[in-house]
């Protein structure tokens, strides 16, 4: 083997990580045909029977809710649910399934806060992102509402907004407003690619990541999942005691 061979192989387990130390999954999009997640139900099922395979024992699923892309509700996510618990128990697939929501913080979002009918899970912990291009002006308004009303605030894969890579005050001033970040854990594998990979190792070294999610979509990210189980950055955010999925 080469140099740069012995080197790389260096940056891997041996063994596969066992997911089941994550426990929880709380960031998916598991509920066929109304996002960009499954299409049918036969996606949904076989992904899920994975997931519990590669050792998550409770799913919460999280569809996007986005202005005029995703216009989901409460009503259309819930009823959707309820289709997907009875396929998975059809199929013989013992794993605890819930939902929520992915919320984009966009112009639409004040409305949907204003109706006080968000999805929420375990506690009034909610689940939101943020545009990939830039952040909502009123990003922090939307987040002091959020609390405001209770909410405990996650901010999902922090560790994929590009334009606060070298701002790393702006990922303080969310800490320090008491935001949780939940990092994608197939960023640690490299499945966004090499940048997205370094921020994602950065914020696991200076201690910011308080939960881990698959982001599961599909079967590529079903590989990307399989794979980051050989990753030492995933044992050492395992191994530092600061994940909380089991909470939830």
């Amino acid at each position: 083997m080469s140099i740069l061979g012995n080197i790389f192989a260096s940056k891997k387990m041996r063994q596969p990580i066992n997911l089941a130390a994550i426990g929880t999954d709380m960031h998916s999009h598991l509920i066929p045909g109304i996002d960009d997640g499954c299409p049918t139900m036969n996606h949904s099922v076989e992904l899920i029977r994975e997931m519990k395979d590669l050792g998550f024992s409770k799913i919460i699923t999280t569809p996007h809710i986005q202005g005029e892309v995703y216009k989901n509700t409460p009503e259309i996510i819930l009823s959707g649910l309820e289709d997907v618990r009875k396929a998975i128990k059809i199929a013989g697939i013992n794993v605890q399934l819930e939902a929520a929501a992915e919320y984009l913080l966009d112009d639409f979002f004040a409305e949907k806060l204003q109706a006080k009918n968000l999805l929420s899970f375990s506690n009034k912990h909610i689940l939101v992102e943020l545009s990939y291009f830039s952040p909502h002006p009123n990003l922090f308004n939307f987040i002091f509402d959020l609390q405001i009303e209770g909410y405990k605030v996650i901010l999902a894969h922090p560790e994929r907004y590009s334009y606060w890579f070298n701002s790393y005050n702006k990922y303080d001033e969310l800490k320090d407003r008491g935001v949780f970040f939940q990092m994608n854990t197939i960023s640690l594998g490299g499945y966004y690619g090499p940048m997205v990979k370094k921020q994602a190792e950065k914020m696991v070294d200076l201690g910011m990541i308080d939960f881990l999610g698959t982001d599961m979509h599909n079967t590529n990210y079903l590989q990307g999942l399989q794979d980051v189980r050989y990753e030492k950055y995933l044992d050492k955010i395992l191994s530092s005691g600061k994940i909380m999925n089991g909470s939830l």
